[in-house]
């Protein structure tokens, strides 16, 4: 009986859409887990209040589950609280996995994504899109602008 429940457990396990853990074995942050891990869940539905793959992400979830997932580090699920973490930075120190801010609903810090490098973020855009990556340098996200902060010393 113990073997047929631990097959089971097995093969339900197996077809789950739950995404691999991108954490060093070392537990110490790898620079790439973030960014790996965020890439992993490009087309991942908008979901406002959503705050896994299964239900969906709005863009604070999608930050906050991408840091625990993959450096097991909780932030907050606010994109006014995630602006208060870390230290800010400017444009020009701009690091794979740190957060960047826009102002897409005419008030501060109203979004957020993570910072890939080479001028691109990936994010939860809004209703009726999915995870993505976009080009930071395009006029609309570089007139929404708002900042970046740094929140973890690993990177």
């Amino acid at each position: 009986m113990r073997i047929v429940l631990l097959i089971t457990v097995l093969m339900l396990s197996a077809c789950s859409s739950v995404r691999q853990d991108v954490r060093s074995s070392s537990g110490i942050a790898d620079p790439g887990a973030v960014t790996s891990y965020a890439r992993s869940l490009i087309g991942v539905p908008y979901k406002y209040g959503g705050s896994t793959p299964e239900t969906g992400f709005d863009c604070s979830g999608f930050v906050s589950y991408v840091y625990r997932q993959s450096i097991g580090l909780s932030l907050p699920r606010s994109t006014q609280l995630l602006s208060q973490e870390g230290k800010p930075i400017m444009s020009s120190q701009l690091r794979e996995g740190d957060l960047v801010f826009f102002d897409t609903n005419k008030r501060s810090f109203s979004h957020v994504g993570i910072y890939l490098g080479d001028d691109r973020f990936i994010h939860a855009p809004s209703s009726g899109g999915s995870v993505r990556i976009v080009d930071m340098s395009s006029p609309y996200w570089k007139k929404h602008y708002n900042g970046a902060r740094r929140v973890t010393s690993t990177y």
